[in-house]
C-alpha cells in the first residue's frame, strides 16, 4: 500500500489528463448506449407489428394477403427492402474508408483490426452479412426477420462507435517516425493521382507510397487495385490548338 501511496504523491499531477480522457471515453459510451436503445425501442415496436399483422392476417383466412398488403410497412418482404437499404448504406461507408487510400492513411484505425472497436464493427459486419436473406422476396421467418433486424442494428451502431474513434485516435497509435512516413505517403499519393503530372511521375510516387506505407498500413487487394487504376489513367488532353 505504502508504494502506492508514493507513487500517488510523486505523480498527483496525472489525475487532470486521466479524469479529462475518463470523461471523454464516458460521453463516447453514453452516445452509444444512446443509440443502442433507441434501436431496441425500435426494434421492439417492428417485432410488435409484426406479430399483430400475423395474427391479424390468421384471422382473416383467404383475406390473409389482403391484411398483409394494407399494411406496407410490416409486411416482412417491406421491411427487408429497408434492412436492405441501410445494411448497404453502412457498407457503403465502410468502404469509402477501405478502397480509399487517402481515407486510409488520415484514419487508419477503420482499417486495422487490431483496435478493439473495429474489430467489434467487423463482428456485427460478419454477423449481419450471414443473417442477410437472399432477397426482399425470399420466404422468411418472423423470427429470421427479427434477428437480421437486430443484426443490422447492431451493424450501424458498431459503425458509427468505430468511425468516431478512428477520427478521434488518427494517427495518435503510432510512433513520431511512423507519422513523418505517413505524412510523406499522403503528400506522395497525391502526385500519384495528379492528372496533370507525367506517367513517369506518377508511377513513381505510386512506388513510393507503397514503400512508405509498408509495414505501417495493409492495404486490402481492392484498394490497390482502385488506387493502380487511378495511377494508371491516361492524362486526359484538351482540344490540340490550331496550326
Amino acid at each position: 500500500m505504502q508504494p502506492l501511496l508514493d507513487f500517488a504523491g510523486d505523480f498527483w499531477w496525472l489525475i487532470f489528463p486521466l479524469m479529462a480522457a475518463a470523461g471523454g471515453a464516458a460521453k463516447s459510451w453514453e452516445r452509444a448506449s444512446k443509440r443502442r436503445h433507441e434501436r431496441r425501442i425500435e426494434t421492439l415496436k417492428i417485432k410488435a407489428q409484426l406479430k399483430q399483422a400475423q395474427i391479424e392476417a390468421r384471422s382473416g383466412g383467404r383475406a390473409r394477403s389482403t391484411v398483409i398488403d394494407s399494411a406496407p410497412s410490416v409486411a416482412p418482404n417491406d421491411l427487408l427492402v429497408r434492412l436492405f437499404a441501410e445494411h448497404d448504406e453502412i457498407t457503403a461507408r465502410w468502404l469509402d474508408y477501405e478502397l480509399d487510400v487517402s481515407k486510409l492513411i488520415a484514419f487508419p484505425a477503420m482499417s486495422d483490426g487490431r483496435q478493439p472497436l473495429t474489430a467489434a464493427f467487423l463482428r456485427a459486419k460478419r454477423t449481419a452479412d450471414a443473417l442477410r436473406p437472399a432477397s426482399a422476396e425470399a420466404t422468411v421467418t418472423e423470427q429470421q426477420v427479427a434477428e437480421y433486424l437486430d443484426a443490422v442494428g447492431a451493424y450501424a451502431v458498431a459503425f458509427e462507435v468505430a468511425e468516431k474513434d478512428a477520427r478521434r485516435l488518427r494517427d495518435s497509435t503510432f510512433t513520431e517516425t511512423e507519422r513523418k512516413r505517413l505524412d510523406r505517403a499522403q503528400k506522395l499519393l497525391t502526385v500519384a493521382v495528379d492528372e496533370s503530372a507525367t506517367q513517369a511521375e506518377r508511377n513513381l510516387a505510386y512506388k513510393r507510397v507503397r514503400e512508405e506505407l509498408d509495414g505501417l498500413i495493409l492495404l486490402s487487394d481492392e484498394a490497390v487495385d482502385v488506387l493502380e487504376k487511378k495511377v494508371a489513367r491516361e492524362l486526359t488532353r484538351g482540344p490540340e490548338e490550331p496550326a
